[in-house]
């Protein structure tokens, strides 16, 4: 690699202190709750979207149908993932926080509006398969606008634990969406439940809009990307080019991020979603109980994540992504025997210890990815890396790892994650160290 990517940022403050606090806030919370956003659909797709929307069919079918649905969030997330990179590279970071919120808040809140199958028929497929994809294309921009503008802002010596908080939204918007789902079917218990309590989930889309708009229209740009500006400014026009054809450029650094995200795309949507689905219809789980284990595997994930920016700080970005993700490997057959035994503890074990290192490999992941790309296309070369895998990796996931254990046995569903989290090992090992890089300096 060129010099210019190993070298080595001089240990310095934020620019302005109480400008990174703002950013770290409405980075932190906008994407906890534009995850709750997204998250909201997983949660519902597995146990009450399916005969709304898709009747007709099997059980089998129907579950299918509604996790083939919530890929379709993934399908968008790329292209959004391109659209927001290319503008956030051009016009700033600070624009896309309130795009990308604004347009995931509105498509959920409409999801909570939709006449169901029995209303109007097939367009209430068509709608929902609409609305989510919008809420994948928006997702798509959120990684560079969240994890960039605290990569960006933070000091390089901590960079790995400042870019894991925003990364960390995720599992906490999970937590929020499976907690309030918890609390819904308590509050509206039987069939008030699937006719119409499920709505208040996404409705409550809305006051979180309001709270994140709020949060994300006072954070200031980017000074990174304000130096990157001034810098190109200075230079001539003619050599000016899409960033995503800058990043698509020179691939290596994105078939590195690739590879990484695969084995940590799919086992977290196995821990997180699949496993709601198999341990209520193959075991005798209720959905409470299965719900509850994966909101505090969440929590679990999220102290991994924290935990795991940090310790990147410390050892640097290979080994802390490289333990957890041979931890994964052998944990994979643990966490089916423990589902099977049909123990509530032994579930709660086998969640949250899988979340935890999923978690450690995460946090440590979302520094590295920004630290692989130059200023002039770091928004798009992150954003392909993270939304692109949502394709080969997030949105196959929950479809793959349930075709696989009705038709062969939970065996290959062992197996799949075995392989695909082999791959990120290979990614990470023949990768370059990137702890405590200049961002500017980057080429």
């Amino acid at each position: 690699m060129a010099s210019a990517e190993r070298a080595v940022a001089p240990a310095k403050p934020p620019t302005s202190p109480t400008g990174f606090r703002r950013v770290l806030a409405g980075s932190m919370a906008g994407a906890v709750l534009e995850w709750y956003d997204f998250a909201i659909y997983g949660v519902l797709a597995a146990t009450v979207l399916g005969p709304l929307f898709f009747p007709g069919s099997d059980g089998v079918a129907k579950l299918l149908l509604a996790l083939a649905t919530q890929g379709l969030g993934f399908v968008a997330r790329p292209l959004g993932g391109i659209v927001f990179g290319h503008l956030g590279d051009r016009f700033g970071r600070k624009p896309m926080l309130v795009a990308t919120f604004l347009l995931l808040g509105t498509a959920t809140a409409a999801i909570g509006l939709l006449p169901t199958y029995s209303k109007i028929g097939i367009w209430a497929t068509v709608l929902l398969v609409v609305l989510r994809m919008i809420q994948g294309f928006a997702l798509g921009g959120e990684f560079g606008a969240a994890v960039l503008m605290v990569s960006e802002y933070g000091e390089p010596k901590r960079r790995g634990f400042w870019a894991s908080w925003p990364q960390a939204g995720a599992p906490l918007g999970t937590v929020l969406a499976t907690v309030l789902v918890t609390v819904l079917t308590t509050a509206f218990p039987g069939k008030s439940f699937e006719t119409w309590g499920w709505r208040v989930a996404f409705l409550f889309a809305i006051p979180l809009l309001i709270i994140g708009f709020w949060l994300r229209r006072s954070v200031e740009e980017s000074p990174v990307f304000q130096a990157a500006q001034k810098h190109a400014a200075d230079r001539s026009k003619g050599s000016e080019r899409s960033s995503i054809l800058a990043a698509l450029a020179k691939p290596r650094a994105l078939l590195h991020g690739l590879g990484m995200r695969l084995g940590e795309n799919v086992a977290f949507y196995v821990y997180t979603v699949f496993v709601i689905a198999y341990a209520t219809s193959s075991f005798g789980y209720t959905r409470g109980d299965v719900m509850l284990a994966v909101t505090f595997a969440s929590v679990a994930q999220f102290i991994g994540m924290i935990s795991g920016g940090a310790w990147s700080d410390r050892v640097g970005r290979k080994s802390a992504m490289l333990v957890p993700a041979v931890v994964l490997i052998v944990w994979a057959p643990m966490f089916f025997w423990l589902v099977q035994s049909e123990s509530l503890p032994m579930l709660w074990v086998g969640v949250c210890v899988g979340a935890f290192f999923h978690g450690m490999l995460a946090g440590s992941e979302a520094s590295w990815i920004t630290e692989l790309f130059p200023t002039k296309h770091r928004y798009a070369g992150s954003s392909l890396v993270f939304q692109g895998s949502s394709i080969i990796a997030g949105a196959p996931a929950p479809l793959i790892a349930v075709w696989l254990v009705t038709s062969f046995g939970s065996g290959t569903v062992v197996a799949y994650l075995v392989i695909t989290m082999a791959i990120t090992v290979l990614a990470v090992a023949t990768s370059w160290e990137t702890k405590g890089v200049d961002l500017d300096a980057v080429e």
